[in-house]
């Protein structure tokens, strides 16, 4: 006869690759998977266990962003791993630590604000999504690993599959970091001990068979896949995804917009420096508002700065909302996909040429939950511009020789694509021109 849980009662059964990640000691590791595994919930239940076992030991829990382990990683960790600590004297999203009886500490932190990394020395660090971090991230946070009460000090994160260019894939397949697997099968919501698959896993396995390309052999596969047929396939995040920095006053500055309600309405508000490289440094991309609802959003966000041109797409009845409640001229944008695309893969640049379109990490303003699975945290579909683009793709048509022609995107999952192009297409147009402050419109 089984007990009873009490209500509340904390539960966890590691098995497979789980128990691994418990027990390894090695100094630097990585839990590599499909979405939905559990790798989150091991590796804080494991930073959870060091906190516990080893007295006046300093642990932290990291992501390359504060602002996102709010909903991800401290919810699991306060409701599920449920530490023995005062998790109710701050609110989730203003924490800065766990305190326990042992004196033992974990902090929370993020690489956008490093004050806290920067100075300090753990013994352990988990590090959530590493796929967001750069190599400098990984590598600066393990000369924070010196703190010298655990027996062993210890670099981890977890991670779903990305393009098989990125770097930390070449660092597991160099054996510099430690590739631990971790399997749908091994996760005890989706498959019981025995491995039968459970009422909730049906339902969520259907959920990753239904995605499509990349995106499907990397979060039902667990493969490091590239789309076929990328249609910028010189794009590179090391180098055109940047950190943020404060925009010098005398720049340029403007808007670009491509409408949309179930499809994500985009907006990207850009820079160009003096030397004509263009900037997207704050984004708007939500779904399920009106046209009205974003220019309130758009308007708060566009305070204090000044902007010389608001690009947008062609329809007349939100172009007319737009206007009237910002109070500006909205310019209709260049929609020529062929001589737009080809804009922006100038810009991408390549051998022999530098690159002059950049994306800062962190340019998207919020989330929008529509498009995330609100139990399983899961993306359907892109999130944000740079997103898509690893899935902007060529259609696939065939000439009278059989070859493969290059003639049209595929019109899926692109809203960020065509704002971007009408954003390189304006910045192109007036690269040379004399741009006055009496044409500017702003707050």
């Amino acid at each position: 006869m089984t007990a009873a849980l009490l209500p509340g009662a904390r539960v966890y059964f590691p098995r497979g690759s789980a128990l691994d990640v418990l027990r390894c000691q090695v100094d630097e590791f990585m839990i590599d998977g499909p979405a939905g595994t559990g790798k989150s919930r091991v590796a804080l239940e494991k930073i959870n266990a060091l906190a516990e076992k080893y007295p006046g030991c300093r642990l932290a829990i990291v992501r390359k962003f504060r602002a996102a382990l709010t909903e991800t990683a401290l919810v699991t960790f306060e409701q599920h791993v449920k530490p023995r600590c005062n998790v109710r004297n701050q609110q989730r999203n203003v924490r800065q630590s766990y305190v326990y009886a042992n004196k033992s500490e974990i902090i929370v932190a993020g690489i956008d604000n490093p004050v806290k990394l920067m100075s300090a020395e753990f013994d352990a660090i988990y590090v959530q999504e590493a796929t967001e971090l750069t190599l400098n991230d990984w590598e600066f946070l393990s000369t924070r690993l010196r703190n010298g009460v655990i027996p062993y000090q210890q670099l981890f994160g977890d991670c779903n599959p990305g393009p098989p260019s990125h770097w930390l894939k070449k660092r597991m397949d160099a054996g510099l970091t430690t590739r631990l697997l971790s399997r749908h099968e091994e996760n005890p919501r989706l498959f019981s001990s025995r491995g039968e698959i459970t009422p909730f896993g049906q339902s969520y396995m259907a959920r990753l068979d239904k995605l499509t390309g990349p995106r499907r052999d990397r979060l039902r596969y667990g493969k490091w896949a590239a789309a076929e047929g990328l249609v910028f396939d010189t794009f590179d995040e090391a180098v055109h995804v940047i950190d943020p920095f404060p925009i010098p006053s005398d720049w340029r500055r403007f808007r670009s917009i491509d409408f949309g309600f179930i499809h994500p309405f985009v907006c990207g508000w850009w820079a160009i420096n003096p030397d004509g490289a263009l900037y997207l440094y704050r984004e708007l991309y939500r779904t399920r508002r009106t046209v009205r609802d974003h220019a309130v959003q758009i308007a708060e966000y566009s305070k204090g700065e000044w902007y010389e041109a608001l690009i947008t797409d062609h329809d007349a009845e939100d172009r007319a909302t737009l206007e009237q409640e910002l109070g500006v001229t909205t310019m209709p944008a260049d929609k020529r996909v062929s001589s737009g695309i080809q804009a922006v893969q100038d810009r991408l640049g390549g051998p022999g040429t530098p690159p002059r379109l950049f994306v800062m990490r962190g340019a998207l303003i919020e989330q929008d939950p529509a498009l995330i699975d609100g139990e399983t945290g899961l993306a359907e579909g892109p999130t944000c511009t740079v997103e898509e683009i690893d899935e902007y793709v060529w259609e696939k048509q065939k000439g009278k020789d059989g070859e493969m022609l290059k003639e049209r995107p595929v019109k899926k999952g692109d809203d960020g694509m065509d704002m971007l192009r009408y954003a390189v297409m304006y910045a192109d147009s007036t690269e040379h021109a004399s741009i006055g402050a009496g044409s500017l419109d702003g707050w």
